[in-house]
């Protein structure tokens, strides 16, 4: 959900559940890392903030968004995470590549999210230029990987509630 909605409908954290012992695991692809470090910072900030600690985040680095489905899995196949997060950033050029890039962490994300135990949370900028992903990675629109450490929470704790 865009920043900017969020914020006009009303949704806070004031509504964001404690998960006991919450550990995450994030992915974070090296292309593009003025972005994506920016992303991790921001996702880190956030789970700390909330009273995590630092030592239960766990950040790998793979080399481009296509591997992150690859990280994302080891992490949650190993049982060691409530949650995962892919972070990842992929640039519009002029070939078809970006299309290819960008259905390749979708669908492996959406795949993730289907046959694991663990909740896999997309943090993946698909924008037409450098500007836009900066705006989204701390710049004038937000910090998306904030919100994906949002979403992190929510859906480690909705995993717990549905394992009872």
């Amino acid at each position: 959900m865009s920043s900017q909605l969020k914020q006009q409908s009303g949704n806070s954290n004031a509504t964001l559940p404690h998960v006991d012992g919450f550990t995450v695991g994030i992915v974070v692809a090296e292309w593009n890392n003025q972005v994506t470090d920016a992303l991790l910072q921001g996702a880190v900030d956030y789970i700390t903030a909330q009273g995590y600690p630092a030592e239960d985040i766990t950040v790998a680095h793979v080399p481009g968004t296509v591997e992150l489905t690859y990280g994302a899995a080891q992490m949650a196949r190993s049982g060691r995470y409530d949650a995962v997060i892919m972070i990842g950033c992929v640039i519009r050029g002029g070939t078809p590549h970006f299309d290819y890039v960008c259905d390749n962490a979708t669908m492996g994300c959406a795949y993730l999210n289907a046959t694991q135990q663990v909740p896999v949370i997309f943090c993946v900028l698909t924008v037409d230029d450098l500007q836009q992903a900066l705006d989204r990675a701390g710049g004038a629109l937000c910090n998306k990987g904030t919100e994906a450490a949002e979403a992190a929470i929510k859906m480690a704790h909705f995993a717990r509630q549905s394992e009872r």
